[in-house]
């Protein structure tokens, strides 16, 4: 197809977390091939988050005294918050977009929220490395990381007393999805996951004398299945390659599902046994991807939010902790999802107290401001401020960060009229909110902050 400056905006926003005006000076001239595949080329590289080292063990933890146990909460404590804005500074960089882009994704998919920091970002890795890569490797390795083995209990799956907890979210949330297994199919696979567990050193292990080895019946099949062949049977089901083609056309595409479409990336992913890469490739040169309907439609995450404004602003904290708490007051912490099935997105991310503070962060960061969260600081941590509508204390917390204005107005081209720089910073159509904005104007840096102040800076 052939290519346009609106083309290649919408590919950075959805592929990334948006375009900085230096990038889009490099690529405005590709076609949407040679941009997709330079998106591939920067995210071979795989940078893993290595920031935590091994901690004890939980049973190490349940023998402590109280005081040995007080004190390791406090350093998973940190080592949580660590951990988190290590990954939003690795998304704000832009070196790898797509690649954490799709580890976000994964994040969601694969829900887990665990104490221990160590088995998180063991977690994080994995879906960091597989995350354009091949979706059945990916869904073992997650199968058997420790983080996911004890949030969904299979730690006390065992011959002669099942824990279904796996088995059941590997379904319904993880592959084929609601309506397409029985509750005896339920019961069939977590016999074959028993014995599967971790050992203290956070390395996977089948334990045998913990396996029922007696013969399942599993969609139709019956044999002495262990939890593999449970995952093999489920990807040979096409409905499998829909489920998963479905969350992620939500994701890169457009809220409401397009059957044709989904059916589409379904037979490319299907038939390439799963692989990520060509799938990928088939929905960013689409024809539909670029239609207008389907551009500067999504709402931003979250997380999105706060690495699009970091990086095209060139953002630095000289508190990082304030990070946690735009995640907090805009309801997306990473490593804590509300549930197994991980938050819903789309309209979900907007209420009236979130869109309040999606407004009014742009403007405060970018002038180093003070921003007033409704919370109760924790005592543990005076950062880190639980906003939850049953607590009613107001905290004012100096946000403590600084653009980079210099190196952020040097990018934009010289000559660049003030309607192309709004076409930059939003997704969206020029409304006539904007050209108010646009003609009310006198200078770069109030115009610019005055979009990111918009609501239209909320959709990508």
């Amino acid at each position: 197809m052939i290519s346009s400056v609106k083309h290649i905006r919408h590919l950075y926003a959805r592929a990334g977390f948006g375009i900085r005006f230096e990038e889009l000076k490099q690529v405005e001239n590709l076609s949407v091939k040679q941009a997709v595949a330079g998106l591939f080329k920067a995210s071979e590289n795989i940078i893993p988050v290595d920031i935590i080292a091994a901690n004890i063990s939980y049973k190490d933890f349940l023998l402590a005294n109280e005081g040995t146990k007080k004190m390791f909460l406090q350093e998973q404590r940190q080592q949580e918050k660590a951990l988190n804005i290590d990954w939003i500074n690795k998304m704000s960089t832009r070196n790898t977009p797509l690649r954490e882009k799709m580890t976000l994704f994964w994040h969601n998919h694969f829900a887990c929220r665990t104490q221990n920091a160590w088995h998180a970002q063991q977690l994080n890795n994995i879906q960091r490395n597989n995350a354009v890569g091949n979706f059945k490797t990916l869904l073992l390795e997650v199968s058997k990381a420790p983080a996911m083995l004890q949030f969904l209990n299979n730690q006390q799956n065992q011959k002669n007393h099942p824990n279904e907890n796996f088995a059941r979210e590997l379904m319904e949330l993880f592959t084929i999805g609601r309506g397409n297994y029985t509750e005896q199919d339920v019961k069939e696979s977590a016999r074959a996951f028993t014995g599967w567990s971790f050992n203290k050193q956070g390395s996977f292990i089948a334990r045998p004398a913990l396996h029922d080895t007696g013969p399942k019946t599993f969609l139709g099949n019956t044999g002495n299945f262990n939890g593999e062949d449970i995952i093999d049977m489920l990807l040979t089901k096409k409905e499998t390659a829909r489920f998963i083609c479905t969350k992620l056309y939500k994701y890169f595409v457009n809220e409401a599902p397009d059957d044709l479409h989904i059916s589409a990336m379904a037979d490319v992913f299907y038939s390439n046994n799963y692989e990520l890469k060509p799938l990928l490739e088939f929905v960013f040169t689409a024809d539909w991807f670029y239609a207008d309907k389907n551009i500067g439609n999504l709402i931003k995450a979250p997380v999105e939010f706060i690495v699009g404004l970091n990086s095209q602003f060139y953002i630095t904290y000289q508190n990082p902790d304030v990070v946690l708490q735009f995640e907090r007051a805009l309801g997306q912490v990473l490593f804590y999802p509300p549930n197994v099935a991980g938050w819903p997105g789309g309209r979900n991310w907007i209420d009236s107290s979130s869109l309040m503070y999606r407004i009014k962060i742009p403007s405060t960061v970018l002038n180093g401001g003070v921003i007033e969260f409704s919370g109760k600081v924790d005592p543990e941590d005076e950062a880190f401020i639980a906003t939850t509508r049953k607590q009613k204390e107001a905290v004012t917390t100096k946000v403590q960060a600084q653009a980079d204005w210099d190196k952020f107005l040097n990018s934009i081209p010289k000559g660049t009229g003030k309607t192309t720089i709004a076409q930059t910073i939003l997704a969206t159509s020029i409304s006539s909110n904007i050209t108010e904005i646009i003609n009310k104007t006198t200078d770069i840096k109030t115009l610019v902050i005055e979009l990111a102040s918009t609501p239209e800076y909320q959709l990508c």
